[in-house]
């Protein structure tokens, strides 16, 4: 397998695109924490230019659209808007856009409406008897909830809401394919992340945009939500990582994050190692009964904030929910209110080998 290459030294600057393949071009917009950044690609049409994901609902970022309007489009327009799953990094900007240019905006369906859901806030489900149920069972201290909600109206401010989506759009699904600058851009849909997260692929410049689902440093948040409190997502997360292993080894991936990179195939198969070595600590971590809360320090390795540690139990959970796939652990509801998970393999102590600490924390994808 190809090693992991880096092709581009540095990210472009503000306002400004650069070419990475022909008719294929890179820009970075704002956003706040440890990323400071996104990725978003613009894909040169006959007519015009596809978008492709669109910066947070900052002023700042809309303000730096226009100027690559203006600039870096070469006075045509934008055609299309295709938003690789329904975070706010990558979709903040999509009602802009598609209302500034008149043009159809472009999502798998299980993105739109998760994204049409949470439009306007977070929901009510973690303020809910729902959340308030999620977190008590997992172990959390009565006042999370009050610190989530706290929490919660702050992200206004950073643009990590979720604010109105277009009002109508062109539902995208796994295999289809767009014609775009007479070239061939196959849909690939990953899970696990988000609901049904849109990569899509080019084999005539062998390259794929994909988003969060494959990041060549940072690993993309996998979590268990209040609004699906059984959910198995780190199992779809799995699957998809290794269906993803049969992109040709030179492809230049294009991502969400960091900076493009060649060996798609050897960080698949990195990410896929690092979820079992995390899973394998947690399941040693669990001979004895233990709390989704009580495997956060199994996981990270310092002091979590409020939005850090909604982020990090998710995960904790999501691992906890695969290993019941597995039937590695088994899960009871105590009298105190509380899951409980236990290990039950008796040849857990047969695959224990020595594995890697705790990530320093969860990033925020």
């Amino acid at each position: 397998m190809q090693e992991i290459s880096y092709p581009f030294e540095e990210h472009p600057a503000p306002g400004k695109t650069q070419e990475v393949a022909p008719g294929v071009r890179w820009l970075t917009m704002p956003m706040g924490g440890s990323l400071n950044h996104i990725n978003l690609y613009l894909i040169e049409d006959r007519s015009g230019w596809w978008v492709v994901d669109t910066g947070l609902a900052l002023d700042r970022v809309a303000a730096l659209w226009h100027e690559i309007f203006d600039k870096e489009l070469g006075g045509k327009p934008v055609v299309g808007v295709i938003c690789t799953h329904f975070h706010p990094d990558h979709t903040g900007q999509a009602t802009m856009i598609t209302d500034h240019f008149r043009c159809t905006f472009y999502m798998t369906r299980g993105e739109y409406y998760q994204a049409r859901a949470f439009s306007g806030g977070p929901g009510s489900s973690h303020s809910s008897w729902r959340g308030l149920e999620f977190y008590k069972r997992a172990g959390m201290p009565d006042d999370y909830v009050e610190q989530l909600q706290t929490m919660w109206q702050q992200r206004s401010s950073d643009g990590m809401s979720m604010r109105e989506m277009p009002s109508g759009f062109h539902a995208l699904e796994h295999g289809d394919v767009l014609e775009i600058g007479g070239r061939s851009w196959q849909v690939a849909v990953g899970r696990g992340h988000s609901p049904e997260h849109a990569c899509l692929y080019c084999a005539e410049l062998d390259i794929m945009l994909s988003g969060d689902q494959i990041l060549p440093v940072i690993t993309s948040n996998v979590s268990v939500h209040p609004t699906e409190p059984d959910a198995n997502p780190l199992n779809q997360w799995m699957q998809s990582l290794d269906a993803f292993r049969r992109t040709p080894d030179d492809t230049l991936i294009l991502p969400a994050h960091n900076l493009p990179f060649y060996g798609v195939r050897t960080r698949l198969r990195d990410l896929m190692d690092h979820h079992e070595d995390r899973m394998l600590a947690v399941e040693e971590a669990c001979i004895e009964p233990k709390t989704a809360n009580d495997m956060l320090p199994v996981l990270f390795s310092r002091k979590l904030d409020p939005r850090q540690t909604m982020m990090a139990l998710g995960e904790a959970i999501a691992h906890l929910h695969l290993l019941m796939h597995r039937n590695r652990v088994e899960r009871t509801l105590h009298e105190d209110g509380l899951y409980r998970y236990r290990s039950i393999d008796p040849k857990l102590s047969q695959r224990s080998h020595p594995h890697g600490g705790p990530s320093d924390a969860p990033q925020l994808v």
